[in-house]
């Protein structure tokens, strides 16, 4: 038995058509709707990513523009450093200015680390420890977390003094060039309130791991560990970046390749192969 289907009409066929039509209109009306979205997405995306590159790049040459020559903090020496003598002091400083045009580069590159003027201490006094830290390095966080309380015993008892010379060396990897503006706010500290400048140093690499700091949050560290208020605006104010240069400049021609480097009585101390406590404390029974 065969059922017989009548066949749609002319009205029926036009209408199915327009509706196939319509819907074809709307889904390509969606899709059109979906490109201009991912375009206009896209565009945006485009120009956040511009906008953050010319900030960064505004950043960066705005911290680039620091002068030749400056003065220098408290504790200050002829090589950019600032020598503690005790846990809540900081030594005269030797010179009142420094001018990174008056560095010169070896006219050939050096094998080994040549620091300039690194004290050997006279028999009965204090030994002398020099150290190359960045505020943003790693290893130099790592080493204060594992010696600074020792360090500041030694301090305490009078058996060191300890010459920090704090350098920029990895502000290439950073947008607000940390490194330097760690090591300014260092000198300001030593400058303006130099009993707070071990506490602050401690505080500053303790801080690591959370990430790199404004200067303010740095100037509120500051006065957090003893500062006085008026730190502020040594560090707003880069008073010390031109001694912050010299120093980094000196010691990338000195051929002090990385940080921590640190220097015992003179000699190199070879980081991860040797026992800091123990040459510090053969060093120290030696000058006795």
């Amino acid at each position: 038995m065969s059922t017989n289907n009548p066949r749609p009409t002319k009205a029926q066929r036009n209408a199915s058509a327009r509706e196939k039509a319509a819907q074809l209109r709307a889904s390509q009306e969606a899709a059109q709707k979906r490109k201009s979205l991912f375009v206009k997405l896209g565009v945006l995306v485009a120009v956040v990513v511009v906008i953050a590159l010319v900030v960064t790049l505004v950043v960066r040459n705005n911290n680039a523009k620091i002068e030749d020559s400056g003065a220098t903090p408290q504790g200050a020496t002829a090589a950019g450093g600032i020598v503690v003598t005790s846990a809540d002091s900081v030594a005269e400083k030797t010179t009142d200015k420094v001018d990174v045009t008056t560095l010169t580069a070896p006219k050939e590159q050096l094998q080994s680390p040549e620091p300039r003027d690194l004290t050997v201490a006279k028999k009965g006094e204090p030994i002398n420890v020099t150290m190359y830290v960045d505020a943003n390095c790693v290893h130099c966080a790592d080493f204060e977390a594992t010696y600074g309380d020792q360090i500041e015993k030694w301090l305490a008892d009078g058996d060191i003094n300890v010459e920090y010379r704090n350098v920029g060396y990895l502000d290439g990897g950073s947008p607000t060039n940390f490194s330097s503006r760690g090591a300014n706010a260092l000198a300001c500290v030593a400058d303006e309130s130099p009993t707070a400048y071990m506490k602050f140093v401690k505080a500053l690499w303790g801080h690591y791991p959370e990430g790199e700091m404004k200067n303010a949050e740095l100037a509120q560290m500051a006065v957090d560990n003893g500062a006085s208020e008026s730190v502020s605006d040594c560090i707003d104010g880069d008073k010390f970046r031109p001694f912050v240069q010299y120093t980094t400049t000196a010691g990338q021609y000195d051929g002090v390749k990385g940080t921590p480097s640190i220097f015992i009585q003179g000699k190199e101390f070879v980081l991860g192969t040797e026992d800091f406590p123990t040459k510090v404390e053969e060093a120290i029974k030696a000058n006795k």
